[in-house]
């Protein structure tokens, strides 16, 4: 069974993958998911609802007009 442990600075790799790769913005969390761990900004799978959580703040720090609606 593979265990997946929480990784603690998820938001601030979301943050960074937007910062260097502006056409991950339009991801959904899936997509992150893959996208985290080939990238090498994970060592495992992280649970597509924690990404989601990190999505919705990254992208309010890139379009607060957006995050404010």
């Amino acid at each position: 069974m593979n265990i997946v442990a929480h990784e603690p600075n998820l938001l601030a790799l979301v943050r960074e993958l937007y910062s260097h790769r502006p056409e991950a913005r339009y991801h959904e969390a899936w997509e992150l998911q893959h996208l985290l761990f080939s990238l090498g900004y994970s060592d495992g799978l992280i649970p597509e609802a924690e990404i989601a959580a990190a999505v919705e703040v990254a992208r309010g720090d890139f379009d607060p007009e957006r995050a404010a609606a």
